[in-house]
């Protein structure tokens, strides 16, 4: 395979992977008290959104890029 259809491959399955999930949620561990031997931690959930145009324009260019490589093959 060429290296232009793997790319577009990859844009294309990362457009539909984000239009799909529209963000990234990850949990970071605070420590609220630290006296001595006790310690008090407290998990936060952080949201990335995620655009959806970020995901429309991958997959557009990922669709543009694999019709530009088949075309570039036939000629």
């Amino acid at each position: 395979m060429r290296i232009t259809t793997v790319l577009s491959i990859i844009l294309i399955a990362i457009g539909v992977i984000a239009l799909g999930y529209q963000g990234f949620t990850y949990s970071t561990r605070e420590k609220i008290v630290d006296i001595g031997s006790l310690d008090v931690t407290v998990t936060k959930k952080n949201t990335i959104p995620l655009p959806p145009i970020v995901g429309g324009i991958a997959l557009v260019g990922g669709i543009g890029l694999l019709v530009i490589g088949k075309k570039r093959n036939l000629a």
